[in-house]
């Protein structure tokens, strides 16, 4: 028997992502709120799938624009929480068919994906990270990451509510 591998247009568009290059739960660092914590923690039954780290981009650094992600992200010594990776800089989340949490369990940072924010609101376009012209015509992101702009909307609020619950940190000590 042998397995008949679609052609890469019928991919979702993470799976066309992973064919070409490394994805966004593959070496990025994904910063977790309080409330993202509990909830993985409610659904998982862990408690250890988080760590302070400092960020290794350095346009992870250059938060001017946002002054609350600078307040209530960063301790004094430049470190964030942000989720485990295994050895080889996957996600401990990600799974064979890709993320194992559910949509609502996931951080909020995963659920607001491929759309860049700020305190102000979401970007119109997605990240230029997420290869959108993998898509096939007339296919749109939104769909293709099964959200919608209201749930993103509602989940940036929550982000900043709960981002605004964390203890604010003095920006000189960044």
């Amino acid at each position: 028997m042998f397995e008949i591998i679609p052609e890469s247009s019928a991919l979702p568009l993470c799976a066309q992502c992973a064919r070409h290059q490394r994805t966004c739960c593959q070496d990025t660092d994904v910063f977790v709120t309080v409330g993202d914590l509990e909830r993985i923690e409610r659904h998982t039954g862990r408690s250890d799938c988080h760590e302070y780290r400092a960020a290794t981009n350095p346009e992870y650094l250059d938060q001017d624009d946002d002054p609350v992600w600078v307040q209530h992200v960063f301790r004094p010594d430049g470190t964030r929480r942000v989720l485990r990776q295994r050895p080889d800089g996957d996600c401990m989340f990600l799974g064979g068919q890709g993320c194992v949490l559910p949509q609502n369990v996931r951080p909020l940072i995963c659920r607001l994906y491929p759309f860049g924010f700020d305190a102000d609101g979401l970007d119109d376009s997605p990240s230029t990270a997420c290869p959108v012209h993998l898509l096939p015509p007339g296919r749109d992101v939104l769909a293709e990451m099964d959200m919608d702009m209201a749930a993103a909307r509602r989940w940036h609020r929550q982000l900043y509510e709960e981002l605004k619950l964390e203890e604010p940190v003095s920006c000189a000590s960044v």
